[in-house]
């Protein structure tokens, strides 16, 4: 696999500068920066949300009941 040198990630910096420019290049770095520290907090499990509590199962509402219903049973055709 190829290493990317010095001047090969100059060259990718200029083609991302041209294409975005250079007022759009903070908000893409942030945005990027922000999206990868969600992930990060996800994976490891942090909550930044830190005030939220975990209900009892004594809180959890009780399963509604389910119906089924019984088909009339289907009475075959006599055979000619």
């Amino acid at each position: 696999m190829p290493n990317i040198g010095p001047l090969e990630l100059v060259v990718i910096l200029v083609i991302v500068l041209l294409l975005f420019g250079a007022k759009r290049l903070p908000e893409l770095g942030r945005s990027l920066g922000s999206g990868m520290k969600e992930f990060k907090d996800s994976v490891t499990g942090k909550d930044s949300d830190s005030s939220r509590t975990e209900l009892d199962p004594g809180d959890a509402p009780e399963p509604a009941e389910t119906v089924t219903r019984a088909d009339a049973p289907v009475e075959a055709e006599p055979r000619s």
